[in-house]
């Protein structure tokens, strides 16, 4: 078992780690100008943008560390973004939270290694950035949530469009009741992952040692190593739900959280889900460039998407206020990052940092309140660096990130044993199938030894 590590910081959270929002004490007690220790585990693409995005705005981190267990990475990863900064490298995230002792880690890993990083960290007492979508299956996700609660960690899941201000001011006004009753909501067909078929062995890249594709497998069946796999690994099932950018766990993951911002539905679900027709490998369709009008819909909308290819299925979702989430659209019928909401007075599209109301006059009044916010990835770095200071639950809580997430994996699931027409019925609170085991059979899966999630002290 991991011992905790207890910093000065750690102390204020050893007595209250089991309740759900601990009253810790304000960090300025302990020093107000003092910068917060972050490390980096997971040195990809992704991992880069959100350091360059939060510069400027995130001022009081300093990186003190950065982890991949491919170590062609941590060279390169240094030159392009630390130099002239004393940042350490290591291929052993485990040594590195030890010797470092950061405050926070930002877990940058693919998906089907998130968990196990993520509580392991957790049990060495660092609070966590994690990317989305924040898990490879659901139980999963609330093991995550279960983590978080019981070490008292402040989390923020990489959800960043509930750090932009014009996306949740759109939000609050939908839930107050701006667009009347919300019935219908609209969001993109996302595609799902595809299945690996094996090819032969290839050699290891080049710089990667014996341990590398063991560590990098995590949870996940061993195979011989292939190029796909380790850069393609966000559209295979076995290491992500989707993560393509029309994915149903790559942009998908924003829209459902875009949805469950908007009907107030953060720490809830859906109680009946309906595979609408076969599922079919197709072509997405290439959204518009600009403001568009759907002829389905009648309503106006942002395209925001490239085409992509993928199994897909339309889907509908209903929520126990008898609101329903059409997952309907295709590429030339609705946003790509955010979804469309219909109400008994009109329709309100909230998109990334984009919104387009049906009639016009339902967005007078709200415009972009920073005009360099962009995607929102800085700021939801800095409102996790706050949430670390004040002990206050950040704006993408763990727990909302279990629930778009999970919206991703049913959609998943129900296209795998839903049959067309018929209605599954799911319970938000035990997060699970009522009347059908076989889905309840993917809401899990068997972890590879040693990979284990481990155990809450």
């Amino acid at each position: 078992m991991l011992q905790s590590r207890i910093s000065r910081r750690r102390v204020l959270k050893a007595g209250a780690a089991a309740l759900a929002l601990p009253a810790f004490a304000p960090r300025n007690v302990l020093g107000a100008n003092e910068k917060i220790k972050v490390a980096v585990i997971g040195l990809g693409g992704r991992a880069g943008g959100v350091l360059i995005e939060s510069r400027g705005i995130a001022t009081n981190m300093e990186i003190v560390g950065v982890a991949d267990c491919f170590a062609p990475r941590i060279g390169a990863f240094i030159n392009a973004h630390g130099q002239g900064r004393n940042w350490k490298g290591y291929e052993d995230f485990r040594k590195m939270i030890e010797e470092q002792k950061p405050e926070g880690v930002m877990v940058e890993t693919t998906t089907h290694a998130r968990g196990w990083i993520t509580i392991i960290a957790m049990q060495m007492g660092c609070d966590v950035y994690i990317e989305k979508p924040m898990c490879l299956t659901i139980a999963e996700g609330r093991a995550m949530v279960k983590a978080a609660r019981r070490y008292g960690r402040i989390t923020q899941v990489g959800t960043q469009q509930r750090s932009i201000a014009l996306n949740n001011q759109a939000s609050d006004f939908v839930k107050q009741g701006g667009i009347g009753k919300v019935h219908t909501v609209l969001a993109p067909n996302f595609v799902g992952a595809k299945r690996w078929s094996d090819k032969p062995a290839a050699p290891l890249p080049e710089g990667a040692d014996a341990r590398f594709w063991d560590i990098w497998t995590n949870q996940a069946v061993m195979r011989p190593y292939h190029r796909d796999l380790h850069y393609g690994w966000s559209m295979w099932w076995d290491y992500d739900g989707g993560g393509e950018c029309f994915g149903v766990t790559g942009w998908g993951t924003h829209s459902y959280d875009q949805v469950n911002r908007g009907l107030g539905t953060d720490e809830t679900g859906p109680v009946e889900i309906v595979l609408e027709e076969p599922v079919t490998v197709s072509n997405t369709g290439k959204f518009a460039k600009a403001r568009a009008r759907s002829e389905d819909t009648g309503t106006d909308y942002h395209g925001m998407a490239r085409a992509v290819v993928g199994p897909r299925a339309r889907i509908t979702m209903k929520f126990a206020g008898g609101t329903e989430l059409k997952c309907h659209l295709d590429g030339d019928s609705g946003p790509g990052l955010g979804a469309i909401f219909i109400g008994e007075k009109g329709s309100l599209e909230i998109n990334r940092n984009e919104i387009l109301g049906t009639p016009a006059e339902l967005t007078k009044g709200m415009e972009r309140t920073l005009p360099g916010e962009g995607g929102g990835t800085g700021l939801h770095v800095k409102n996790w660096l706050e949430g670390i200071e004040s002990r206050k639950r950040c704006t993408a809580d763990i727990e909302y990130g279990q629930r778009s997430t999970t919206l991703c994996y049913l959609v998943n699931i129900v296209r795998d044993v839903g049959k067309v027409g018929a209605k599954l019925l799911w319970d938000p609170v035990a997060e699970r199938f009522t009347n059908c085991e076989e889905g309840n059979a993917f809401l899990d899966r068997e972890r590879r030894k040693g990979y284990e999630l481990p155990p809450l002290a």
